[in-house]
């Protein structure tokens, strides 16, 4: 009989390769003038496709519909994946290594990247939105919706802005906090709330739900800020120590690697703590656990 590690690492495995076959189908390689190709370099074949997970379990915790919710995991890694394009670009962070390959900038040039981004950000909402009749209307407008109020001013690009802006700032905790729920949490969080809005929760699970979210995504923050102390560039497939080089505010520079693994703990003890009092069984909530761990123990 297979241990709930085995099961939880064969279901990744499986809905990790469902997305990748529709990430494939759907991110166009004949995009003109060498667009697509600068597209499918920035999406396919690499990371972990947390978001996407997150969507496929919170989806099947509530017997959701599952082609919907299929493309919802993908406009939500396009959006992922449109934000690291251009936060990698000299203009934000100047990265040079994404995913353990050079960046998009580095392979493609300044321009086609940034185009890139731009095509991969309409894209996320053209899947959100098929032709087919597959998804009806009511559930397109509402995933629209949430995911672009998880992206807009309210959520990542406002995160984003006010991480620019913090460079050199001695945040408190409370302001990293507002920050990271913005710049990381937020897609995080509408990954599940996506996924839970694919089938028909009561109010109070969707509220749990988002609490389950909104505490992972700042517990993968607070593991993140943590690697980059203590990885190498190699493991994460990025660049290592960037944060401190840039002299950005972390939870590590803020408490201490100790203090930050404690906080890291506790704000995952929280996001399991939603999902018990969901009341959703142990069938349909095991998965969304599994990967509040998998977040927490996670290496890269």
């Amino acid at each position: 009989m297979l241990s709930d590690t085995d099961v939880f690492a064969a279901w990744r495995s499986a809905q990790q390769a469902a997305v990748e076959r529709a990430l494939e189908h759907w991110v166009p390689p004949d995009a003109p003038a060498g667009l697509g190709e600068a597209m499918r370099y920035a999406v396919l074949d690499g990371g972990k496709r947390l978001r996407p997970l997150l969507v496929l379990a919170a989806c099947e915790a509530v017997g959701g519909h599952h082609e919907a919710a299929l493309r919802a995991a993908c406009a939500v890694e396009l959006i992922h994946a449109y934000s690291l394009v251009h936060d990698d670009m000299p203009c934000m962070d100047n990265d040079v290594l994404r995913r353990g390959k050079p960046t998009v900038h580095v392979r493609f040039g300044q321009a086609q990247a940034l185009l890139a981004g731009d095509a991969l950000q309409a894209l996320a909402f053209e899947l959100l939105v098929p032709g087919d009749g597959s998804v009806s209307d009511a559930m397109s407008a509402r995933l629209c919706r949430l995911l672009a109020l998880s992206a807009g001013a309210d959520g990542m690009a406002g995160g984003q802005a006010v991480d620019l802006a913090s460079v050199g700032v001695a945040l408190d905790l409370a302001s990293l906090e507002a920050m990271h729920r913005r710049k990381t949490g937020a897609l995080l969080q509408a990954s599940v709330v996506m996924g839970a809005a694919t089938g028909t929760p009561s109010h109070d699970v969707q509220a749990l739900l988002a609490r389950y979210g909104a505490s992972l995504g700042l517990a993968f923050q607070v593991v993140d800020d943590i690697l980059d102390v203590t990885a190498d560039s190699a493991t994460l497939g990025k660049t290592a120590g960037k944060d401190a080089a840039a002299d950005k505010p972390t939870f590590v520079s803020l408490m201490g690697l100790a203090g930050a693994q404690a906080y890291a703990d506790r704000v995952l003890d929280q996001a399991h703590d939603a999902l018990r009092r969901s009341g959703l069984d142990h069938r349909h909530a095991h998965t969304l656990h599994a990967l509040a761990d998998w977040v927490g123990r996670r290496v890269s």
